[in-house]
């Protein structure tokens, strides 16, 4: 074998050799703040929803509840996707009725597919459990409040850098009488630049 084609060798194989090193996965922590696209992600999910159900539970409408000692009863509704992008939005709500439930100061009740399965169950039990065990109908926590809202996007391009800017808007909306007694929004801004470097 020439020295050259040594020479050729001795670079092109460990570039092979790499190339061919498979995927590599490391496990984190679920709660560690990775942006790796510039998209919505876990972290913002999380991060949004904390804070407008902090904000929400520290306004008035809570406190005028309390004051009658009542607990108010809450239910997340629809939260509408206006982005340029796909979003969980299923997520987003999950981390909202999760914020709201852990924090002590409400009480949550069940969303309308949540209701639908229950009662589905209460028929099943019907004629197929005993009189003592079997779960009856009509007994039902109303929700006294819904939270609603919409996620958007602005995004403002030039080459291979962006902006990326979230608007979540959230509302809460007295079921009864239709009042809003709680508006929420939250921003989140992110630049975004893309390498040009190539192999």
């Amino acid at each position: 074998m020439g020295l050259k084609l040594r020479s050729i060798l001795c670079v092109v194989l460990p570039l092979i050799i790499m190339g061919c090193g498979g995927t590599k996965v490391a496990r984190v922590s679920s709660d560690s703040t990775m942006d790796l696209s510039g998209r919505w992600n876990d972290t913002d999910s999380r991060l949004v929803s904390e804070e407008m159900i902090k904000d929400a539970l520290s306004q008035r409408w809570l406190y005028r509840w309390e004051a009658e000692n009542k607990v108010p009863n809450v239910i997340v509704g629809k939260v509408t996707n206006k982005s340029h992008e796909h979003i969980s939005v299923e997520t987003f709500t999950k981390d909202m009725e999760r914020a709201l439930l852990n924090s002590g100061s409400v009480n949550f009740v069940a969303s309308s597919n949540e209701r639908s399965q229950l009662r589905a169950e209460r028929d099943e039990q019907v004629g197929n459990v005993s009189e003592e065990t079997r779960s009856a109908h009509g007994n039902e926590t109303g929700a006294d409040f819904m939270m609603i809202g919409s996620i958007n996007t602005i995004v403002d391009q030039e080459g291979k850098r962006s902006v990326i800017y979230y608007q979540v808007n959230m509302e809460l909306i007295n079921l009864e009488t239709n009042a809003k007694v709680w508006i929420g929004e939250k921003k989140i801004k992110k630049f975004v630049q893309k390498s040009s470097a190539k192999l």
